[in-house]
C-alpha cells in the first residue's frame, strides 16, 4: 500500500519543479549580450570574494 503524501511534501516536489525550469526559461529570452554581461557581472563577483579572503589571510 501506497503511503499518503503530505501537502508540505506535495508543495515541496511542485516548487522545486518550478524552480528547476526557472534558469532555463530565463536564459532562452536574454539575448546573447545580456547573457554576457550576466557571466562577467557573476566572474566579478567570485573574483572579488577570493581576493577578499585572501586579504583577510594577509592581514592575520
Amino acid at each position: 500500500m501506497a503511503r499518503k503524501i503530505t501537502r508540505e511534501e506535495a508543495a515541496s516536489f511542485l516548487g522545486r519543479l518550478g524552480g528547476l525550469k526557472g534558469g532555463k526559461a530565463r536564459m532562452a529570452q536574454l539575448t546573447d549580450e545580456e547573457k554576457s554581461e550576466l557571466g562577467k557581472k557573476a566572474a566579478k563577483a567570485r573574483w572579488a570574494k577570493h581576493r577578499a579572503k585572501k586579504a583577510d589571510k594577509g592581514a592575520e
